[in-house]
């Protein structure tokens, strides 16, 4: 029996359930093979080339594998049909022992019965290039990441990490954050008046001050308006012009990667990550009660927005049938794959248009339901004929002004009868509706005069959505990683999220600024985009990989020796311990001495005589000390590192702090109600919201997990009153100008 393997145990089952047992076929899940986890894996002295090893807990999978394939009278390999998918059917057939000239490599863009077998009779060999892409960027995303993450942990902080693209992303949503931080609104206003023709035979309608002597007119100040609405009031509205025209509006292209995870977003809120994930299941098969394994939809991984002549047949024959030949285009719509596309497979579709949402709708959960819904609305949609709207433009003067309004009716819905775009945020007020039959010449009444001030906005903070529309635009990345980036960003906390908006943490900041310091070029939107373009080349035959590397790699270690050194500095001090020379070194709280002799001798110190405040530290009560950092003037503890503290600088006489946040360990605040009784909250509000009626030690319960505090009576204990726990830590020093709560 001939053996077919996949990646994934759910797309087996589909495939196997599709050939009713003539095949055997089993999964490798994922890659068999990569580079090793703890060390670098690329021989930087031997051309680059990487060092694969077996991948973790696969040893088993691959044992197994080995067994079937010497027991198969031909193997296929049927990986996803990218350049992953390609690496992955090469490492296989590395590991199992096949020709590597062999035909056994077969490709699909959806899992289908009719599909399947058209891939087993047409089997290839692999495609080198397509592997030598892969490594390539494997390579490069391992000597970036694994180069620049512990210059960020030595630099910084422990515990961060850096990505030729990830950091790039990062760049994007701080330098967004900074352009609204440093966003000054101005003020203007906008003026409307509510007219009516003066024979009353039509409805009331809003007309919008746009223009004053014939120029455009912006109103900039209350002076302005009030001028303005004075000799509108005193003045005659009268038609000036009127125009009727049919537009049209033409159907979206049918999804990408990108734009199914925009479009999720702004529907239903769902992540970039979220959204992949079912359609992944839509794509490799769900169990469905009663039927098995069946597949929903088309690969998903695609940048082209191109369909089958065959697929693009069947959604004309349903939209004829569902809707009447009227909703078919006179051509057949065909869609350019934008700029730089790989256009490898197939825009993404539902495999068959007669599985309508309502049918589906039985079969799926509610998230992947969603998902197939968009899919398959957006596929029939993207066949149908324009919509056409009734458009009409009445311009308005008054003396001097002239205003305007806009009117606008369905009269033919064409595609937006099965699929809606998401309305944008400015769209003008009064487009849904039409304006009155008026002709030019005829006079209007006031019926009402609003001016209403505002302020310009800044811009808006990145979502997933506008965050990979971001990426897509600017070349950064491809399809299948605008997910996994977006992944990151939340995971290692770079990110937060307000509702949907993304919020850059502060160690966010410090990571762009330094990158951006050292390393202009890996940080440049540009040069990651031409980056993905030599890769695509490479993809296209022609370039080899190796050289792509080492024009990067010497120039970029270049700047990693500058960076590791820059602020390392040998001085004639000694070291009081061991008698060598001491470093000058550059670190989270401003300049310090280290020992040259680290690691035998750890001795740190700090640089001349530090500025002693008259603030006790909040965690062990010895006098703090002012520093300089980043952002300025801050106090710390000058125990540092067995204690950590640290305090704005300049408190305000009334301010007491004590206390530790357990939240995000800063200072806790003594604060009081409107009746007098002290209250702790964090020193961090509003971005933390902590708050303790005990003081708080910054500590976490060990049996429950809830703050652990400091009552009036100094016993240190669990908040939790069902928690029995109590802290063999010292209490912490109370403040001199505190009281016991009640």
């Amino acid at each position: 029996m001939d053996l077919i393997i996949v990646e994934s145990p759910s797309k087996a089952k589909t495939i196997s359930k599709y050939l009713k047992g003539k095949y055997r076929v089993d999964a490798s899940g994922g890659h068999i093979r990569d580079l090793p986890q703890k060390t670098l894996g690329v021989s930087v002295s031997k051309n680059y080339e990487p060092r694969y090893v077996v991948s973790p807990g696969k040893e088993e999978t691959i044992d197994r594998l080995i067994d079937e394939a010497k027991r198969a009278d031909r193997i296929y390999l049927a990986t996803d049909p990218d350049r992953e998918g390609e690496a992955i059917s090469w490492h296989l057939q590395t590991v199992l022992g096949m020709d590597k000239e062999g035909e056994n490599r077969i490709e699909f863009n959806e899992i289908s019965p009719k599909a399947v077998e058209r891939a087993l009779k047409n089997p290839r060999k692999i495609n080198y290039n397509l592997v030598d892409a892969q490594q390539a960027r494997r390579v490069l995303d391992r000597l970036v990441g694994y180069k620049l993450s512990p210059l960020l942990n030595n630099k910084l902080q422990s515990g961060l990490s850096a990505g030729r693209v990830q950091s790039v992303a990062l760049r994007l949503v701080v330098e967004r954050e900074r352009e609204i931080q440093a966003f000054v609104p101005e003020e203007y206003w906008t003026i409307t008046a509510e007219v009516q023709d003066k024979k009353n035979k039509f409805s009331p309608f809003k007309a919008i001050l746009d223009k004053h002597e014939g120029k455009k007119l912006r109103v900039a100040n209350k002076e302005e308006a009030d001028a303005a609405v004075s000799a509108l009031q005193a003045g005659e509205y009268v038609v000036k012009s009127i125009k009727k025209v049919v537009t049209k509006s033409h159907a979206p292209a049918p999804f990408t990667t990108s734009t199914l995870q925009q479009d999720a977003s702004n529907k239903y809120g769902m992540t970039a990550p979220e959204t992949m994930l079912m359609a992944q299941h839509l794509y490799e098969g769900i169990d469905i009660e009663g039927e098995g394994h069946r597949a929903f939809v088309t690969y998903i991984r695609t940048d082209s927005t191109r369909v089958s002549e065959d697929a693009q047949h069947a959604a004309l024959e349903y939209i004829a049938g569902r809707f009447g030949k009227d909703y078919c285009p006179e051509e057949p719509n065909i869609y350019i794959s934008k700029k730089g596309a790989q256009d490898a497979h197939e825009a993404i579709r539902p495999i068959d248009v007669t599985l309508t949402p309502e049918r589906a709708k039985k079969m799926l959960d509610k998230k992947h339901f969603n998902v197939y819904k968009l899919i398959y609305e957006r596929f029939i949609a993207s066949q149908m004929a324009e919509a056409q709207y009734d458009s009409m433009q009445i311009e308005i003067e008054n003396g001097d002004y002239g205003l305007r309004a806009n009117g606008k009716t369905l009269k033919f819905a064409g595609y937006t009868a099965i699929y809606q775009e998401t309305k944008k945020e400015d769209d003008e007020e009064g487009n849904g509706k039409l304006l009155p039959a008026l002709e030019e010449g005829d006079p209007l009444n006031e019926k009402s005069l609003k001016a209403e001030q505002k302020f310009t906005k800044p811009p808006v903070r990145y979502t997933d959505a506008s965050l990979v529309k971001a990426m897509e635009d600017k070349g950064i990345g491809r399809p299948s990683t605008y997910a996994s980036i977006i992944s990151v960003l939340n995971k290692r906390k770079y990110v937060e999220k307000d509702g949907k908006y993304m919020l850059p943490t502060e160690i966010a900041y410090r990571i762009t600024d330094m990158l951006v310091k050292y390393f202009t070029d890996i940080m440049d939107v540009g040069f990651t985009a031409s980056m993905e373009e030599k890769l695509d080349d490479i993809e296209d035959g022609g370039t080899d990989w190796h050289a792509l590397i080492a024009d990067f790699y010497p120039p970029f270690e270049e700047k990693l020796k500058f960076a590791n050194g820059d602020g390392d500095e040998l001085t004639d001090i000694l070291c009081e311990k061991c008698g060598k020379p001491m470093i000058r070194k550059t670190g989270r709280y401003g300049t310090y001495l280290a020992c040259s002799g680290y690691p035998a001798c750890s001795n740190i110190v700090s640089e001349g005589e530090a500025e002693i405040s008259d603030t006790a530290c909040p965690k062990c009560g010895t006098p703090m000390v002012v520093k300089s950092g980043r952002y300025g003037k801050f106090l710390a503890c000058p125990n540092y590192p067995d204690c950590k503290a640290t305090m704005p600088y300049g408190v305000k006489k009334d301010e007491v702090f004590v206390g530790t946040c357990p939240d995000c360990g800063k200072p806790a605040k003594q604060l009081r109600t409107k009746s007098g009784k002290i209250y702790y909250g964090c020193s961090g509000y509003p971005a933390c919201k902590f708050m303790s009626w005990d003081i708080p030690t910054g500590e976490k319960c060990p049996d429950c997990g809830s703050p652990v505090i400091q009552t009036a009576k100094g016993v240190v204990k669990c908040s939790n009153r069902e928690c029995s726990y109590k802290s063999p830590i010292q209490p912490q020093p109370a403040p001199e100008n505190g009281e016991a709560r009640d």
